[in-house]
């Protein structure tokens, strides 16, 4: 694959994972996605870097389980400015759970909560780009909020990330807004009030690419993962929605080999 170019402002630039079993992660995504780790050491916290054929495609940091949130993937959007980003957050209603950060020569993270309570993050990128490779076999390839409050939260992400949107449907049973930039869809928001399980929240959900869907599931269950969504035929490719061994959910979507 050719290098991903940047992720233009508003739209997804990376992910990681917030695990508690650090080394478990790493023999499972190794195995079912085929990355490889790349350990920064304690000036970095201890974070992990993944890459797939030499090309970063996510990270993870250690879950300690202090700050009460279960093991999950995270969606960061890149932003021209961090700092201005949270106090925009801030003033549409959102919350800040960790100001504007600079990273080394990497970057300026933050992490803030949208008006439905979902987490996303903010990266604005310096030495480190993002995500180097999309749309393939063990990379990401979509992004996708899943909300009870979609009204409300389509004017949060415009009125903070700048975003433009498109409606992809708007009917009783179906209703999905994508984030476009220069007519290229980026991510999408799906109201999801009627089929979110009570107690489940609000969440951005991440899209893996898998040349065989059905045989990539049989080995994250073989490797101790469990199958929430089982696999199907959408307009979209096949789909199935799946957690690591300590309950990180993700999705799988069919590529070409």
């Amino acid at each position: 694959m050719p290098a991903r170019p940047a992720a233009p402002a508003g739209t997804p630039v990376w992910i990681d994972l917030f695990s508690s079993d650090a080394a478990q992660a790493e023999q499972f995504y190794g195995a079912v996605l085929g990355w490889e780790a790349q350990h920064t050491g304690p000036d970095f916290g201890g974070y992990i870097n993944f890459t797939r054929n030499g090309a970063m495609v996510a990270g993870m940091m250690h879950n300690d389980g202090t700050a009460g949130t279960p093991d999950m993937w995270n969606t960061y959007l890149s932003v021209p400015d961090a700092k201005a980003t949270t106090e925009a957050a801030r003033a549409a209603g959102g919350q800040v759970h960790m100001e504007a950060m600079q990273v080394m020569d990497l970057g300026t993270m933050g992490m803030v909560a949208d008006t439905g309570g979902a987490a996303i993050g903010l990266w604005q990128p310096a030495a480190h780009v993002g995500y180097q490779i999309f749309g393939e076999h063990g990379a990401p390839c979509w992004h996708e909020l899943h909300t009870r409050h979609y009204d409300a939260v389509l004017d949060f992400y415009r009125a903070t990330f700048g975003w433009t949107t498109q409606v992809m449907s708007d009917s009783g049973d179906f209703r999905y807004t994508q984030v476009m930039v220069d007519g290229e869809a980026y991510a999408g928001v799906m109201d999801s009030s009627a089929f979110l399980p009570e107690g489940m929240p609000s969440t951005w959900q991440i899209y893996f690419g898998a040349v065989d869907v059905d045989a990539t599931v049989a080995q994250v269950v073989e490797l101790g993962g469990q199958v929430v969504q089982p696999a199907e035929d959408s307009p979209f490719g096949r789909m199935a929605g799946v957690t690591d061994p300590t309950g990180a959910f993700f999705k799988l979507v069919s590529v070409p080999a």
